[in-house]
């Protein structure tokens, strides 16, 4: 648990290293094949939740050509333990040939919620 150094209270934040908390990225071209693996990986507690942001246009080179395509992010908030799973679930369910995949770590987060991730993503 963090502490504010002037007042020596606690802050209500820990750190990843305290808690082990990723955001896992992936982009699907279409919004329903999104929210399939979305909603398979909070079922199975792979996640503790996911967010489907609205469709941004990525631009990109593909087999030689400057490509674009609408595109919806999905992310996953979970912690490293399940992050083997829900990368093998995700990716069996890909339809690209090179999927993005890419983990961002939660260097600090409230608490409340970091724990709730954890406890969201407890094997049932």
């Amino acid at each position: 648990m963090a502490t504010d150094t002037d007042t020596g209270t606690d802050t209500g934040t820990e750190t990843a290293a305290e808690t082990a908390i990723v955001i896992a990225q992936t982009a699907i071209d279409d919004e329903l094949r999104a929210a399939e693996p979305a909603r398979g990986a909070v079922e199975l507690r792979l996640a503790a939740c996911a967010h489907i942001d609205p469709p941004v246009t990525a631009v990109y080179r593909w087999q030689g050509s400057l490509e674009s395509a609408t595109e919806w992010r999905v992310s996953y908030k979970t912690t490293r333990e399940r992050l083997p799973a829900l990368a093998e679930g995700v990716g069996s369910a890909h339809a690209y040939d090179v999927p993005e995949w890419i983990v961002l770590p939660v260097t600090v987060g409230s608490a409340a919620y970091l724990a709730r991730v954890a406890e969201q993503t407890v094997p049932g």
